[in-house]
């Protein structure tokens, strides 16, 4: 599994988000609180922000565990935005160990992370992957089970589907074969589309301020909310929306 975090809002320096709080992204790669499968997220990092007056977000990305690369310290301590997406990541047996394995993916604006896992891979995706042409299969970022989810969700948005929906179909079309787990992150850098399958997913909103959503709490204010399992929610600036998803059927 991995831990996650997307964050809009005013612009701050990256470490205000992922390394300074008492619980950041930063120490849940050694220490997570309440993550449900695994214990450490060592097999690499990435964060993926947003400059004003580029809609397309640059990204840093490791195969090595946050606390062993000091230049994003470094990196993080002087890049501020208001708007970023990143993670740290327990690898999935069979998938590959180098930094295109890392989250955040990307395809111009939107960037997205996968906590989860299918189970059986790569053998089980075959069926899943059957979905997509050629050209989407030979432009994986990477080899590994969630380089899979981010084309099967890519390959919705390109055929016009909202980003929530997107993410709902795509759990739904992978849920009815696999019992997978699936807690998806994506952000255009104005709003945060996410679900929650099988993993912890937890929002703070300060309406007109910020929002910040995460697999878990980086501090323990009371404002925190988890979300219920099979849940997408959709959150800006000024509000979120939550909707059950559906149960694949029987």
């Amino acid at each position: 599994m991995c831990r996650h975090i997307a964050y809009l809002g005013d612009r701050v320096p990256i470490a205000a988000v992922l390394t300074e709080p008492p619980h950041s992204l930063y120490r849940q790669a050694w220490e997570p609180r309440r993550q449900r499968y695994g214990t450490v997220n060592a097999d690499g990092f990435g964060v993926g922000w947003y400059a004003d007056g580029d809609p397309v977000p640059a990204r840093y990305r490791r195969a090595a565990p946050i606390w062993a690369d000091p230049s994003f310290t470094d990196l993080v301590r002087v890049v501020r935005t208001g708007a970023l997406l990143a993670a740290v990541r327990d690898t999935t047996d069979g998938s590959v160990p180098d930094e295109s394995a890392a989250a955040p993916y990307g395809f111009g604006r939107w960037l997205f992370s996968h906590n989860g896992a299918l189970p059986g891979w790569p053998g089980s995706a075959a069926d899943l992957a059957a979905e997509l042409a050629p050209e989407e299969l030979l432009a994986l970022e990477a080899r590994c089970d969630s380089a899979l989810v981010w084309a099967l969700v890519l390959h919705r948005l390109r055929a016009g589907h909202a980003p929530a929906q997107a993410l709902a179909d795509t759990v739904s079309a992978i849920a009815v074969s696999l019992p997978a787990r699936l807690n998806l992150l994506l952000t255009d850098g104005t709003a945060i589309a996410a679900t929650t399958w099988g993993d912890t997913l937890w929002h703070r909103l300060d309406p007109g301020r910020s929002v910040v959503v995460a697999s878990e709490p980086y501090d323990d204010d009371p404002a925190w909310t988890e979300l219920p399992d099979h849940t997408l929610l959709l959150a800006t600036r000024e509000e979120i929306d939550v909707t059950p998803l559906k149960e694949p059927p029987a």
